[in-house]
């Protein structure tokens, strides 16, 4: 009779202990999928950072281009405004 006590005791311990092998593993589970998403919430947050900085380097690019044209006219306006200079010094 005392070997089936046991057998039973033995089988309620080990379900026992795979509920909280379950509930651990349940818990470890959650824990990763947090910081899983803190990691997506940084990683998110650092790809807006850099495509807000490219964004800021083409501006400064095309207003770096739209100054160099308007340097180059007024060079051109300078060259010709010293011919014409020139011409009524002759006359």
């Amino acid at each position: 009779g005392a070997g089936r006590g046991q057998g039973k005791m033995a089988a309620g311990g080990a379900a026992d202990a795979q509920a909280r092998f379950g509930h651990s593993v349940k818990g470890l589970l959650t824990e990763k999928v947090t910081s899983c998403g803190t990691d997506v919430i940084a990683l998110t947050k650092q790809v807006l950072k850099g495509s807000r900085s490219a964004e800021l380097l083409g501006q400064a690019a095309r207003n770096m281009v739209m100054q160099e044209d308007a340097i180059l006219h007024s060079e051109d306006s300078l060259r010709k405004m010293a011919i014409i200079t020139t011409h009524l010094q002759y006359q």
